[in-house]
């Protein structure tokens, strides 16, 4: 059944580390979607990196004559907007008030990369078709997917493993420790969609729903970069992971005596590299933690192979890699998942030789409630998933741990989008939505007083129709003293 893999604690150093110079791709990647996905990614981080250079200038020339029509000149000519009026009117009196000024920028900018993906689909996600057939041909009707928080695996669904981010369902946790009840919410809602419109499916068709985790590790420092929720332990991690997915077969089993309709697969996810550790399931669901696919090797192994080769070894090394006889289906799927990862390992050579240069958290915002289906990029945000700050605190206390510790010995503040999406058909699904954003603003607001007193926290309110391809709705901002959004 092929040889388990060395020790967590003892990592092989990544097959891909210094290969930038390689003159061959990967037989198997997909050039023509990385070229799209460089671009993509490029102008949207581009676009918060200018923030900070622009108020460094502005700080310079805050008490020169005529600054207010330099300051709109330089932010309209560098971040393609105007800034607030007034945080600018009174700077020859008082300075400008520069954390807030930053809050306002990234907000704006934030806004406008979230209405741009949804107007033109830069990554392609909207078009599920293939993927959805695809999918039910392996035996599942939904891939329901949980990376952990960790802004570093933000980009897991259009990047790491290829999808189109319209076909999978994301809720991102600490930890990759979803909440079992709402995942078996989930599960009933597509049951029940399969019986009363045969959607995606009909109840008679032998597939499944396929819950998914992604827990995380770093080969390069594992000590200290790995889940922070976990204490860098790449061990509890994947136990954690796993006995999370066991707990929701369970819950479907004893609540609907139908376990069979679910299947359950772990993933883990270097954030050095991208390279991924798939721990195969057998036919009965069973998996082995001791072993797993690191693709990383596999794409060293297949590097010199033509692609029909290529593929062949992948789905002898998935096979193998089972503890028992394994589903073909699921087979079929994981050596997609590896193939289309392969792409992404050439993606990180070919721009940081194999690993990233910020092994650690480089978040520019945390992402809070319900929605976020355009954040697709690693280290853009720290999701915290939520309906109410107290389902939620564990969540939100890590990504301001992790942004405090990034921003405030700056002195720059913390910037939180609170987002709530709903269905436009149904009545009053909008006036609730803004609500429940106005709610846990309240929420917010109490648990961080000290810091929002001290202009160290700031917040956006924004609600979707997620019915639509329509942009947000902006509800309010704290960086406005109106409260209204926008600017």
């Amino acid at each position: 059944m092929g040889e388990a893999p060395p020790p967590h604690g003892h990592r092989l150093s990544s097959p891909v580390k210094g290969a930038r110079s390689q003159a061959r791709l990967h037989p198997l990647t997909d050039k023509a979607a990385n070229h799209r996905l460089q671009a993509y990614e490029t102008a949207v981080k581009s676009s918060f990196d200018r923030i900070l250079p622009v108020l460094h200038d502005l700080a310079g020339l805050q008490r020169d004559k005529g600054f207010i029509g330099k300051a709109q000149a330089l932010a309209e000519q560098t971040l393609g907007f105007r800034l607030p009026d007034h945080l600018l009117n009174d700077a020859w009196i008082k300075g400008l008030d520069l954390p807030r000024l930053h809050a306002a920028c990234l907000f704006e900018t934030y806004g406008r990369m979230a209405d741009g993906f949804f107007a033109h689909d830069p990554l392609k996600g909207h078009d599920t078709r293939e993927f959805d057939t695809f999918l039910q041909s392996c035996g599942f009707h939904l891939m329901d997917v949980t990376p952990c928080a960790d802004g570093r695996l933000a980009h897991t669904i259009s990047y790491v493993l290829r999808l189109p981010f319209g076909a999978v369902r994301r809720r991102s946790f600490a930890g990759a420790l979803f909440d079992v009840e709402d995942t078996v919410s989930k599960w009933v809602e597509v049951e029940h969609a399969r019986y009363r419109a045969g959607v995606p499916n009909t109840a008679d068709a032998p597939t499944r729903y396929l819950k998914t985790v992604v827990y995380h590790f770093s080969s390069r420092n594992p000590a200290h970069e790995g889940c922070a929720a976990h204490g860098s332990d790449d061990d509890a991690a994947a136990r954690a992971g796993l006995e999370r997915l066991r707990a929701f077969r369970q819950a479907v089993e004893n609540g609907f005596c139908c376990g069979a309709s679910v299947a359950l697969l772990l993933i883990g996810l270097d954030t050095d590299t991208d390279a991924l550790r798939i721990h195969v399931p057998d036919a009965q669901g069973h998996t082995d933690l001791q072993r797993s696919l690191d693709t990383g090797h596999i794409y060293h192994q297949t590097l010199s192979m033509t692609p029909e080769a290529a593929r062949r070894h992948i789905l002898e090394q998935v096979r193998r890699q089972a503890p028992a006889t394994p589903d073909e289906g699921m087979v079929t799927l994981i050596a997609r998942l590896v193939e289309n990862n392969l792409s992404q390992l050439d993606y990180v050579v070919r721009r940081h030789d194999g690993t990233y240069p910020d092994q650690g958290h480089a978040e520019r915002f945390i992402g809070v409630g319900i929605g976020f289906e355009e954040i697709q990029l690693r280290n853009l945000t720290f999701f915290a998933y939520l309906h109410t700050v107290e389902e939620g605190a564990a969540d939100l206390d890590v990504g301001c741990r992790i942004l405090g510790g990034l921003n405030h010995p700056h002195g720059l503040p913390i910037p939180v989008v609170i987002r709530f999406d709903y269905h436009g058909q149904v009545p009053g699904a909008r006036e609730r939505a803004i609500a429940r954003c106005q709610q846990v603003d309240r929420a917010v607001t109490e648990r961080y007083a000290p810091l929002i007193r001290d202009g160290l926290l700031h917040r956006l309110l924004v609600v979707r129709d997620c019915d639509t391809r329509g942009g947000l709705e902006r509800v309010a901002t704290s960086t406005d003293p109106s409260g209204r959004g926008g600017h």
